[in-house]
């Protein structure tokens, strides 16, 4: 609330009025068709992460897989990642699945989407280089310096944890050194899939739809109609960096895409306001379905073994 408060609080009457009414003309069917994509997204998550918890012997029923998959999403906007932990907790709850090895299925999905990710940001610097490198870079040394020492320090606590586990007695470390196990197992379950081609679809599919999700919002404002796919690209790759700084964009995710597409010629004001229309249906989407999982999980599996 205090990053929503600051970023409206820079704002004019006259910045705030003309927001308002942009808000007020916006084309909701566009939205609306967002977050159909954005459902979409949500069930081919689901409907992935079966082929991760199949090779390690468990066949979750696939209400609970969805309903899992919109808690996480939920969490995720109150504290950054903790999102991964409810999802793992919420399946291991109700399906009988450890939660070291659910958690590292959730590890293995995370690591195709920053493949995807990052290959989506390598497209948006083909198209836009100079431009996304200005973006992107401005008072690159002090981040580098800092990026590059907490790496060295990351590496070192690793080592020393893998030491202190490797052949200790003591029963707490070796409750540990199950949990790494069961993690390791569901990392590696995405190499022991029998349908890897259908994972790889659902991958891509899962992001194109939130590049789509982005794309049709922009039919919403006539300022933002006729946007290049070079400005969608830069766009969406911001508003997601911004997602990761924050915990779902808060307060973030509108100035990020503003300042992105303003780039492209679109005055702050309508390009503000687009930022704010595109991360309020998604938050709004967020909660709806996320609170629908929250309550109805134990109500769905209130019946079984």
């Amino acid at each position: 609330m205090v990053l929503i408060w600051y970023s409206v609080s820079k704002l004019s009457d006259e910045d705030i009025k003309v927001i308002k009414e942009s808000f007020r003309t916006a084309n909701y069917w566009w939205v609306g068709f967002s977050l159909v994509l954005g459902i979409l997204s949500h069930v081919s998550r689901a409907y992935r992460w079966q082929f991760l918890l199949e090779p390690l012997g468990y066949k979750p029923r696939f209400a609970n897989n969805i309903m899992a998959v919109l808690v996480g999403y939920l969490v995720n906007l109150t504290i950054p990642r903790a999102g991964e932990v409810a999802r793992a907790t919420a399946i291991s709850k109700y399906e009988k699945i450890p939660f070291e090895k659910a958690f590292g299925t959730i590890v293995s999905e995370r690591i195709a989407d920053v493949i995807m990710l990052l290959g989506i940001i390598a497209t948006a610097f083909f198209l836009q280089t100079k431009l996304l490198s200005s973006y992107l870079f401005k008072e690159s040394d002090s981040y580098s310096s800092l990026l590059y020492y907490g790496l060295i320090g990351l590496a070192i606590a690793a080592f020393l944890f893998y030491r202190l586990i490797k052949k200790s007695t003591n029963p707490f470390i070796q409750k540990i050194q199950k949990f790494v196990l069961g993690l390791i197992q569901g990392v590696i379950s995405i190499f022991k899939m029998k349908k890897k081609w259908a994972f790889i679809f659902h991958t891509f599919f899962i992001w194109a739809m939130y590049v789509l999700m982005f794309y049709v919002v922009t039919f919403a404002l006539p300022e933002t109609t006729n946007l290049p796919f070079s400005a969608i690209i830069v766009g969406f790759v911001v508003g997601g960096l911004s997602m990761a700084l924050t915990n779902g964009g808060l307060g973030t995710y509108p100035v990020f895409v503003a300042s992105a597409i303003t780039l492209y010629g679109v005055d702050q004001n309508p390009a503000l306001a687009f930022g704010w229309i595109m991360w309020t249906a998604q938050t709004v989407m967020v909660i709806v379905f996320g609170g629908l999982s929250f309550i109805l999980l134990p109500i769905y599996n209130r019946n079984r073994d």
